[in-house]
């Protein structure tokens, strides 16, 4: 993830920002869709439409376009996408996990080891490299939203795992199956939050040149662009790009 977490900063640096904000836009409809077509169509009692939704408002996606995407999983019911994810080494070796929502896990499939074949790496099975990493609830705040005591304090209240700041943002980790119970009880005192996912942490990273780093970023912007690929998350230290 926090390979992850760096490479979207990089990605908003060096790309359009119109063309990013129509991806973003496009992969958060998709979620929302999903979660409203699981479970109930009322965010206030389906956890995950409700933080899918708070997702797409910060990252200040028109209203009308939530509409849609909730309203889209009514008309599509002859369409369900399906989460998969692979699992492989990209360039370098470096340890890759890519999660997908998709409608045609065939055409996905070839996608996905198209780009991994083109970047020289490898795709795996499930499992080749989920052992590198954590698999955690992840909950970011902005830090304008509460100050460092008080979210310590209520982080330790709700039994979170720990809480990190980092480019003006906090971050809760928690064990996956209790995020939405943690995100509940955070919700008593924060208002707005930036995302809430279950996302792989590495429990390692490792250290490139920066030509190599220049290929792995390659790789990423390849996945990046592929409308199946939700998330993505690699073991690399990006920093000093």
């Amino acid at each position: 993830m926090a390979g992850h977490s760096h490479w979207a900063g990089i990605k908003h640096k060096k790309d359009r920002a119109d063309k990013i904000r129509s991806k973003i836009f496009s992969k958060l409809s998709r979620e929302i869709t999903v979660a409203a077509k699981l479970g109930d169509k009322d965010p206030d009692i389906n956890p995950r439409l409700r933080s899918a939704i708070q997702s797409a408002r910060s990252a200040n996606m028109p209203k009308d376009n939530i509409l849609r995407a909730i309203q889209k999983s009514e008309m599509n019911q002859t369409i369900n996408f399906e989460a998969i994810r692979y699992e492989g080494f990209g360039p370098h070796r470096v340890a890759c996990i890519v999660e997908t929502l998709t409608d045609n896990k065939n055409r996905t499939a070839s996608n996905i080891r198209t780009i991994f074949q083109k970047n020289a790496g490898s795709l795996g099975t499930q499992g080749s490299v989920s052992h590198s990493f954590d698999q955690k609830g992840v909950i970011k705040i902005r830090m304008d939203e509460i100050n460092d005591n008080e979210l310590y304090e209520l982080a330790i209240e709700v039994g979170a795992d720990e809480c990190l700041t980092h480019d003006e943002i906090y971050e809760i980790h928690c064990k996956k199956n209790q995020i939405y119970e943690i995100k509940s009880n955070l919700e008593k005192k924060i208002k707005n939050f930036i995302s809430t996912d279950i996302d792989w942490l590495p429990k390692n990273l490792i250290n490139l040149n920066v030509d190599q780093k220049n290929n792995v970023i390659e790789f990423l912007n390849m996945l990046e662009e592929d409308d199946d690929v939700q998330k993505f998350y690699i073991n690399l230290d990006l920093k000093g790009l």
